[in-house]
C-alpha cells in the first residue's frame, strides 16, 4: 500500500449542525452539503491542506455504506493533528473552536515534548489536537 490518504470522514449525528460548525464556527471552506439527491448520498467536504479533504457524513449512512452496525463513538480512539505556525495560532483556533460550541478538553499549554497543544472536542465528540511543533514547517 503506498501512502495516500486523501480524504478523513467524520460520522456526525446532524450534517447540518456539523456543517455549521466546520463552516461557520472553524472558518473552513466549503461548497456545503452536496449529494441529497442520493438516498444516503449528503456529504459535505472541506478542502485541507496538500490535497487532503475532511469529509462531514451522517453516522447511520455511513455505517450503511460500508454495512457495520452503527455504535457509539468513542473520543478516545484517534485525535485529529492541526499544526500551526505559532503558540497564539493555537489560542485563536482554541477560543474560535469554543466560540463555535466546542468542549475544551486540555486548554493549550507548553508540553513536554517541546511544543504547545490544546485538545477539544466538536459537536459529535471527535477529539483535535490544534498544535505548534518548534521542529516542524508550517507551509501557508
Amino acid at each position: 500500500m503506498n501512502p495516500r490518504i486523501k480524504v478523513i470522514t467524520l460520522a456526525v449525528g446532524d450534517l447540518d449542525k456539523s456543517l455549521a460548525f466546520y463552516r461557520d464556527g472553524l472558518g473552513l471552506p466549503t461548497q456545503g452539503i452536496i449529494g441529497t439527491e442520493f438516498e444516503d448520498g449528503a456529504v459535505a467536504f472541506f478542502n485541507m491542506n496538500d490535497d487532503l479533504i475532511l469529509a462531514l457524513y451522517p453516522r447511520i449512512s455511513l455505517a450503511k455504506d460500508a454495512k457495520i452496525p452503527v455504535s457509539p463513538s468513542s473520543p478516545s480512539e484517534f485525535s485529529i493533528g492541526h499544526i500551526v505556525g505559532s503558540k497564539k495560532e493555537v489560542d485563536t483556533i482554541m477560543q474560535q473552536a469554543e466560540r463555535a460550541g466546542a468542549h475544551i478538553t486540555d486548554p493549550a499549554h507548553d508540553r513536554f515534548w517541546g511544543g504547545y497543544a490544546g485538545y477539544f472536542q466538536d459537536l459529535d465528540g471527535h477529539l483535535w489536537e490544534i498544535a505548534w511543533n518548534p521542529a516542524w514547517e508550517v507551509k501557508e
